[in-house]
C-alpha cells in the first residue's frame, strides 16, 4: 500500500496497469502498489495522457469537466469570472468545473457581421487580429459596404468590425465634404474664332453616395466633362469682344446648367467662378494697344475741357474788370506784386517823375 495527498484545487486521476479505475478529489488515499496516480491542476485546462473518450465513460469525472467542441467554422469567447480569458480555437476544449467560474460565447465566422454578444473593447485585442475585419469611416465620410462585390447597405461614421471568412468584404469611402474641381488652361474658340484658355473652378458636395458611386462610374470625373461642355457651349455662342463684356455671366450660366446634371450624379452644386482667361500673345497685344488709345483720348478730352473752362475764366475775368475799374486796378496790383516777389533790388534814377507814375499805378482812376 501507498499513501497519496490530494490538496485543495488538484484532482487525481486512478490507473492501474495504465487502464483508468477512478477519480479522486483532495484528500489522503491508500492505493495500491500497482496503482498510478496523475494529479492535475484544476485552474488550468484538462490535458489526458489518454483517449478522453475512455475518461467520459466515468461518470463521476464527466460531471467534474466542461467540455466546450469549436467547430472549423467558430471560435469560442472563454471568460472567467466574466472577464476576457482566451480565444478557443477549433477543436474539442476541456477544463474542469468548481475551481473557476468559465463561461463560453460561441461565434460563427461564416457570417460577415458580429452579431454575438461580445464587447467592443475585447474585439480590438491581439488575439482577434486573425479572426476579425476592421473598417473605419471618418465624420465627414460615408461607406457603402460590398460583401462578395454585392452592395450590402451604406455605412454611417464609425468603426465596424466584421468577421473574417471566405467571403469577399470591402467599403467604398466616398467624402461628404466640399470639394472643388479646377478645369486649368481648357482652350476654348470663341465665334468669331479667337483661341483662348479659361480657368474655371468648382465647388460641390457629394449628397446622394449610392447615385454616384452604384448609378455612376466615376463621378468626378463625369462632372468635369459636364463643366468643360457648358464653358464650350457658352464661350462658343459670343465673339471675343462680347465674351469679355459677359466675363462675370460665364460662372451663372455654368451654375445653372450644371445643376440638373449634377444631381444625377449624385452631387450638388455651391458655386462657380471663373478664375482667369488667358489671351493669344498676338491678341493681347492688339488689346492692349486699344486700351493705350482709348486712354490716350480719355486723356485728350480732359485736357481740352480744361483749357475750354479755363478760356472762359478768364474771359470772364475780363468781363469784370472791363466794368469795373477798381478790380483792375487790383488785378495791376496782383502782377506788380509777383513781379516784386521776383525782384530782389529796385535801384531808382531819375527825377520825381517815377515815383508820380508808380504812384499813379496803384492809384485807382476816378
Amino acid at each position: 500500500m501507498k499513501r497519496v495527498r490530494i490538496n485543495e484545487g488538484y484532482v487525481g486521476l486512478v490507473f492501474r496497469n495504465g487502464n483508468y479505475k477512478r477519480v479522486i478529489t483532495a484528500g489522503v488515499y491508500w492505493l495500491g502498489i500497482y496503482d498510478a496516480v496523475y494529479i492535475y491542476n484544476m485552474a488550468k485546462p484538462f490535458q489526458p495522457g489518454v483517449e478522453l473518450e475512455l475518461l467520459l465513460k466515468d461518470e463521476t469525472l464527466k460531471s467534474m469537466l466542461e467540455i466546450v467542441e469549436v467547430k472549423d467554422t467558430e471560435i469560442a469567447i472563454q471568460y472567467d469570472s466574466g472577464n476576457f480569458l482566451s480565444v478557443l480555437k477549433p477543436g474539442k476544449h476541456v477544463f474542469w468545473k468548481g475551481l473557476k467560474d468559465y463561461s463560453f460565447v460561441k461565434a460563427d465566422l461564416t457570417k460577415v457581421d458580429i452579431t454575438e454578444k461580445v464587447n467592443v473593447d475585447i474585439i480590438k485585442l491581439a488575439e482577434f487580429v486573425p479572426y476579425v475585419r476592421v473598417c473605419k469611416v471618418e465624420s465627414f465620410e460615408r461607406g457603402i459596404l460590398f460583401i462578395d462585390n454585392k452592395m450590402d447597405r451604406v455605412l454611417d461614421a464609425g468603426e465596424y468590425y466584421f468577421w473574417k471568412n471566405a467571403k469577399t468584404v470591402s467599403v467604398i469611402k466616398v467624402d461628404l465634404r466640399q470639394l472643388q474641381i479646377e478645369v486649368s488652361g481648357q482652350e476654348i474658340l470663341t465665334k468669331d474664332k479667337a483661341a483662348l484658355r479659361i480657368n474655371f473652378s468648382t465647388q460641390y458636395k457629394v449628397v446622394d453616395v449610392l447615385k454616384a458611386v452604384i448609378d455612376n462610374k466615376d463621378y468626378e470625373r463625369q462632372l468635369y466633362v459636364l463643366i468643360q461642355l457648358a464653358l464650350r457651349e457658352y464661350i462658343g455662342g459670343f465673339t471675343l469682344d462680347e465674351l469679355l463684356v459677359k466675363r462675370d455671366e460665364i460662372s451663372t450660366y455654368v451654375f445653372d446648367t450644371l445643376k440638373v446634371q449634377a444631381a444625377e450624379l449624385g452631387v450638388v452644386i455651391n458655386s462657380c467662378g471663373v478664375k482667369d482667361i488667358i489671351l493669344p500673345g498676338e491678341v493681347k497685344d492688339i488689346l492692349n494697344q486699344v486700351l493705350i488709345a482709348q486712354k490716350k483720348a480719355e486723356a485728350n478730352v480732359i485736357t481740352r475741357r480744361e483749357e475750354t473752362a479755363s478760356t472762359r475764366s478768364l474771359l470772364n475775368t475780363a468781363k469784370l474788370m472791363e466794368e469795373n475799374e477798381m478790380l483792375y486796378k487790383l488785378k495791376e496790383m496782383e502782377y506788380v506784386e509777383k513781379i516784386a516777389d521776383k525782384i530782389g533790388e529796385i535801384t531808382l534814377a531819375g527825377n520825381g517823375q517815377i515815383l508820380d507814375q508808380l504812384k499813379g499805378i496803384f492809384t485807382p482812376t476816378k
